[in-house]
C-alpha cells in the first residue's frame, strides 16, 4: 500500500497505472469467467494474443519508469501474475486429460462437464454466495455409478460436493476449492409405486415408497396423493428440492408438526461414503411416528463393498436415546448434527452421498380447512400466546388435528408484498397459517372456527378455506422465500433454528433489536468514514485534479463539502442523528 500511495502522489500522466490496472483486471475477469477460460482453452490463438498483449504492456510500463524502484517491484508482481495465468491453462488441460481418463471407464463422456454453462450452473446454490467455480460436474446414470466416481475422485485428489436441487440455503452446495467435482444426482430420480411392506420390529404390514435421491420431493409427495396417502416431507421448496438433500438436511416443513421431520419418516436409506463404499441404515422398530416419543430410537447399519453388494464386515446397532437427537420440547435440534452418529441424516452431504431412501407414508385425512390468521399491534406477547394456545387445543382435540403450521414474521410478511386479507389499510405484525384435519367434515368445521375465535380473543383476524384452491391460495405465500433476497446484501445464507413456542415473542424481539443497533452502527461508521475524507487534503484533491476548473464546479464542490462538514460536526457535538430530536443542518 505504501508503494501505491507514493506512486499516485507522484503520477504524471497515469497511463501506466492505466496499463497495470488492464493487465490485472484482464486476470481477474477471466479468472471469474468460466465461459471466457473455455475460449482460451479450446483457441491457443486467441490465448497467445492475450499473453502478447500482456507481455507488451509490462514492458511498456517498465520503458516509463525511469529506474522508479516502487514502479518496477509493481511489474515484477505483475509479471509474476501473468506468468502464472498462462501456466494455468497447461495444467487445467493436463487435469481435464487425467480425470477424461479415470472418469471413462465408470461413467459416459456426457456425464462429464467441463463446460461454462455447467460449471456456471453450479457456482451456487439457493444463497447466490459464490466463491470458486467447480472443476468438473459429474452426472451419474445410476446408484452404482456414483460409488465408482467417488473412488475416482478421491485418487485424482478432487474435492466433492454432492448436489440435489440446489436450493439448499445454507451453503453446503458452494465450491471454495477450485478442483472441486459437484456430482450432480438429477439422474437418479426413479420414484416406486406404493406399496406394503413388512418392516422390522412392527407387527403389521405399513405403507411405504421408495425413491432414487434425485426425485423431486413434490413429485414423490404427489405419487403418495394418488395413492391416497400422505408423504410428510414438505419444504417450502419441494417442486424443486430432490430427496436426497431431505435427507442430508433433515428436511422437516409444515407438515412437521402432526408428522415430523425427514428422520422421523425414514425406513432405510443407502449411501456412498467418503471412501468410495457402500453404507445402508434401516430403522427398526419404527413407532411409526416422531422419534422422540420413543426412549431410544435403534438402527441397523449395513457396510458394503464398492461393488455394494459384498458385505463388509459385522451388521452394526445403534441404540440412540430420544434426548439425544431431540432435545426436550423441541421438533429438531439443528445444534446437533452428530445425532447420537448416525450416519447421513442432517449431515449436509459431509459424510458421505445419499442415493436413495424408503419412507414412511401416512394416511390422508378426509377433511382439511387451512386457517389463515392475522395479528395487528406491537405487542407480540399476545400474538404468540394465541399460538400457544391454538396448538395446545388441536394437540389435545380427540377427532380433529394440525396438519401443516406455519409462522410468518413481519420482516417476511413486508418481504413478500403480503396482501392484506382483513378490511385494514396496514400488513400484519405476524400471520399464522394452519392445516386442521380430521375425518369428519363438520368436526373440523368447528375446530377451525374455534381457532379463529382464540385468535380474535388475541386481537387477530382470521379466515377460513376449504376448497383446494383456496388453501392454496392461502399457502402460496410461504413459499415465496425468494423474495427475500431483494432485501439481504447480495445473497442469503441461513441454517434454521428452533426455539420453543413460548419463547417467539422474546426472540422476535430480540433479533429485531439486534437488526437496529447493527443498521445505527454501520450508518454511523459510514458517516465518520465521509467527515474523515472531507476533512483530509485528498477531499479537494478528489474533485479538481485532472478536470478544467470551473466557477459552477468549484462552487458544487464548496457547498459539498461545507454541508457534509457541518453535517458530521453537528452529529458530534449534538449527539445521534437518530434522536427525534436532532435536525439536519
Amino acid at each position: 500500500m505504501d508503494h501505491l500511495d507514493g506512486l499516485r502522489v507522484s503520477r504524471k500522466t497515469g497511463q501506466s497505472a492505466k496499463m497495470l490496472l488492464e493487465i490485472l483486471g484482464d486476470i481477474w475477469m477471466i479468472s471469474r469467467n468460466p465461459y471466457l477460460q473455455e475460449d482460451l482453452l479450446t483457441n491457443s490463438d486467441h490465448l497467445q494474443s492475450l499473453l502478447e498483449m500482456m507481455n507488451q504492456r509490462t514492458g511498456r510500463i517498465i520503458a516509463r519508469a525511469e529506474g522508479n524502484a516502487n514502479v518496477l517491484q509493481l511489474v515484477a508482481s505483475a509479471t509474476e501474475a501473468v506468468k502464472s495465468f498462462a501456466a494455468s491453462f497447461p495444467k487445467t488441460t493436463a487435469l481435464r486429460d487425467r480425470i477424461f481418463q479415470a472418469l471413462l471407464p465408470v461413467t459416459s463422456r456426457d456425464n462429464i462437464d467441463f463446460s461454462g454453462r455447467g460449471r456456471v450452473a453450479h457456482v451456487t446454490d439457493a444463497t447466490d454466495w459464490r466463491i470458486e467455480y467447480p472443476f468438473v460436474v459429474l452426472t451419474p446414470d445410476s446408484e452404482k455409478e456414483v460409488a465408482l466416481l467417488v473412488s475416482a475422485c478421491i485418487r485424482l485428489g478432487l474435492t466433492i460436493i454432492p448436489r440435489g436441487g440446489g436450493t439448499c440455503y445454507t451453503g453446503s452446495g458452494v465450491p471454495i476449492y477450485a478442483d472441486t467435482a459437484i456430482i450432480n444426482m438429477e439422474r437418479l430420480d426413479r420414484v416406486g409405486s406404493v406399496k406394503e411392506m413388512a418392516i422390522p420390529g412392527v407387527v403389521e404390514p405399513v405403507t411405504v415408497i421408495d425413491t432414487e435421491a434425485g426425485a423431486i420431493t413434490g413429485q414423490v409427495a404427489e405419487a403418495a396423493k394418488k395413492a391416497g396417502f400422505v408423504f410428510a416431507v414438505d419444504p417450502t421448496s419441494k417442486n424443486a428440492c430432490t430427496i436426497g438433500g431431505n435427507v442430508a438436511m433433515n428436511a422437516g416443513g409444515k407438515k412437521a408438526v402432526l408428522w415430523g421431520t425427514t428422520l422421523d419418516n425414514l425406513i432405510s436409506w443407502r449411501m456412498v461414503t467418503p471412501d468410495g463404499e457402500w453404507l445402508e441404515v434401516t430403522r427398526l422398530n419404527h413407532n411409526l411416528g416422531k422419534i422422540h416419543d420413543q426412549p431410544e430410537a435403534a438402527f441397523q447399519v449395513t457396510r458394503y463393498y464398492a461393488d455394494g453388494v459384498s458385505q463388509k464386515g459385522e451388521i452394526e446397532q445403534l441404540l440412540i436415546p430420544s434426548a439425544e437427537i431431540r432435545k426436550p420440547g423441541l421438533g429438531k435440534d439443528v445444534t446437533n448434527k452428530f445425532l447420537g452418529g448416525l450416519p447421513g441424516v442432517q449431515k449436509e452431504g459431509c459424510d458421505g452421498l445419499i442415493t436413495s431412501a424408503r419412507f414412511l407414508l401416512h394416511i390422508e385425512p378426509k377433511t382439511t380447512h387451512t386457517v389463515c390468521l392475522e395479528f395487528f399491534g406491537a405487542d407480540l406477547v399476545l400474538a404468540v400466546g394465541a399460538i400457544v394456545e391454538i396448538k395446545n387445543y388441536l394437540d389435545n382435540h380427540k377427532l380433529a388435528g394440525c396438519a401443516g403450521l406455519e409462522h410468518l414474521d413481519e420482516r417476511y410478511v413486508k418481504a413478500i408484498g403480503y396482501n392484506t386479507k382483513a378490511p385494514r389499510g396496514e400488513r400484519p405484525k405476524m400471520v399464522l397459517l394452519a392445516d386442521i384435519v380430521g375425518d369428519d367434515e363438520e368436526v373440523v368445521a368447528q375446530a377451525a372456527a374455534e381457532v379463529v375465535k382464540l385468535a380474535a380473543d388475541r386481537a387477530g383476524e382470521g379466515f377460513i378455506a376449504v376448497t383446494p384452491e383456496g388453501r392454496k391460495r392461502f399457502w402460496a405465500d410461504r413459499s415465496r422465500t425468494a423474495a427475500i433476497a431483494a432485501h439481504t446484501n447480495a445473497f442469503k445464507i441461513n441454517e434454521d433454528i428452533v426455539i420453543p413456542l413460548e419463547k417467539l415473542a422474546e426472540y422476535s424481539a430480540g433479533v429485531e433489536r439486534i437488526n437496529i443497533e447493527q443498521s445505527i452502527q454501520n450508518k454511523l461508521a459510514m458517516a465518520q468514514e465521509v467527515a474523515t475524507f472531507i476533512e483530509s487534503s485528498s477531499f479537494s484533491d478528489f474533485f479538481v485534479q485532472g478536470y478544467p476548473s470551473s466557477q459552477e464546479g468549484e462552487a458544487i464542490v464548496l457547498l459539498n463539502g461545507r454541508w457534509l462538514t457541518a453535517f458530521w460536526k453537528k452529529y458530534k457535538n449534538a449527539g445521534s442523528p437518530y434522536s427525534p430530536h436532532w435536525t439536519a443542518p
